[in-house]
């Protein structure tokens, strides 16, 4: 999918035409992506969205309709749509990769240009991160606790319009939803696509069995039954076994029956029951109807027997305690070789500045200990003193065991995508294997215990020093 440059705010524009007025649009500047709390009051956020990010840097242009209707407004001078006419993105990005299990205050995103694209791509950037990151964030926490059952995407008539059903598959694939009902994405995003049929099949034909019979004729080696139109266990599920046995006699296996109301894990335990008692231990249960991690949790410590979730509405929407929006922000850190902080009065809202690394401290099995920001140039060792950056007294030890790995690396370079994309599926295995070596109170959905992410000396020296000269200033 392509994006507008008109993909923006109008004051990214007003900036953009200040900048350029004020001789300024050439200055040098580091930008960072970051969010200060994860949604559904949980203790990580998925990456994700930073291919489309890329696309949209790399294809960023003005067209003559875009700049037709700028001046429509009557606010630009024709001085600076002739700029816009040959402006481009020709900066530099620093990114962790998508599927990368991250935290509270980490820079995800650094964008090194020119002041006026640096600043201009602002908008976009948090639109496709913000968006895919809490979807791929949602989506994991569903896969987690459905213990390796499948979740299939099913949201896409509750999505944001067209262009949201699309981001929110892919946020979902990388997520763990490995199949969509949306077709325009899987052919898109080449994400397989899985369904079923609507109550409506069954309600076009004189009766459930003979719908049911004729859904089976048309897919034979394909057939879900959706069993639940009338009553599931004194109807549906009698009548998918009859379907089963024909079809079985024509050499053909029914693949699966769907329940999509009533108590899921009491009509799921029966219809197992039922289906192997008629000889059917091969036919699949899936689950649909406002599942969530909640309700799946709920479905499996009852004893439920789905094999497959349908989850639509709550991963499209991200619903749930804490949900709708992660929080991402793009704050200057950098201007002119000058590092920069934005400070109020409430400390854990003052910026981190300057260019950074990025740091993952892992332990001797494997498993992630904290994360370590520091200055670009700055060396940093298992054992080094390391500061909270919400509260400058909380202080600690990197373990000396420790093994630091650096979570980020150059993605684009003078406008241009350094390295292939790597795949959908990749990117979701990355997320899988990720979520496994975070620590399980991070993982959990109460009481939740934060990730250490800390600053090194250096950069928390120089992050105190600016927030005493900014208030020296107005003192």
């Amino acid at each position: 999918m392509s994006y507008s440059a008109l993909l923006t705010d109008l004051y990214q524009l007003t900036m953009l035409a200040g900048y350029f007025e004020k001789g300024m649009h050439e200055d040098l500047a580091v930008f960072d992506l970051f969010f200060r709390t994860p949604p559904f009051k949980g203790g990580y956020v998925i990456f994700a969205g930073l291919e489309p990010a890329l696309r949209y840097l790399s294809e960023l242009r003005f067209s003559k309709d875009d700049l037709s209707y700028l001046k429509t407004l009557g606010i630009f001078k024709e001085a600076f749509l002739d700029y816009l006419e040959e402006f481009r993105f020709r900066g530099r990005v620093i990114a962790m990769p998508e599927g990368t299990a991250v935290f509270p205050l980490e820079p995800l995103v650094t964008v090194e240009a020119p002041l006026a694209q640096a600043q201009f791509v602002e908008t976009a950037l948090l639109n496709i991160i913000n968006f895919q990151s809490l979807v791929a964030t949602k989506a994991a926490r569903i896969t987690s606790v459905a213990a390796g059952k499948d979740v299939v995407e099913f949201g896409l008539r509750r999505a944001q319009g067209p262009d949201g059903g699309l981001s929110e598959v892919r946020g979902a694939y990388i997520g763990g939803a490995r199949s969509t009902s949306n077709v325009w994405a899987g052919q898109l995003l080449g994400i397989p696509v899985k369904g079923t049929h609507a109550h409506s099949w069954i309600m076009a034909f004189p009766d459930e069995l003979s719908s049911f019979r004729a859904y089976a004729e048309v897919f034979p080696d394909s057939s879900i039954l959706l069993v639940d139109t009338y009553d599931t266990l004194k109807s549906g599920i009698p009548n998918a076994i009859i379907v089963a046995r024909e079809l079985r006699e024509k050499g053909h296996e029914l693949r699966a029956v769907r329940l999509d109301s009533g108590d899921l894990a009491f009509l799921s335990r029966e219809t197992r029951r039922m289906l192997d008692e008629a000889g059917f231990p091969g036919v699949k249960i899936l689950a649909s109807n406002e599942l969530d991690e909640y309700v799946i949790r709920s479905i499996r410590e009852q004893g439920g027997r789905i094999d497959f979730y349908g989850v639509g509405t709550r991963l499209a929407t991200c619903q749930g305690e804490g949900g709708g929006a992660l929080g991402g922000v793009y704050k200057l850190v950098r201007l002119n070789g000058d590092p920069k902080l934005k400070v109020t009065s409430d400390f854990s809202k003052s910026t981190i500045p300057d260019r950074k690394r990025l740091f993952r401290a892992i332990g001797t099995n494997g498993s992630y200990l904290m994360d370590i920001i520091c200055r670009e140039n700055e060396t940093v060792t298992a054992g080094d003193l390391v500061y909270n950056p919400r509260n400058p007294q909380g202080t600690l030890h990197i373990p000396d065991s420790a093994v630091l790995a650096h979570i980020r690396s150059v993605v684009m370079a003078d406008g241009m995508v350094t390295n292939p994309s790597p795949s959908l599926s990749e990117m979701a295995d990355l997320c899988q294997a990720q979520l496994r070596l975070l620590p399980e109170g991070v993982r959990r959905f109460e009481d939740v215990l934060p990730y250490g992410v800390y600053l090194s000396q250096g950069l928390h020296e120089l992050r105190m020093r600016l927030i005493e000269e900014v208030r020296k200033g107005y003192r």
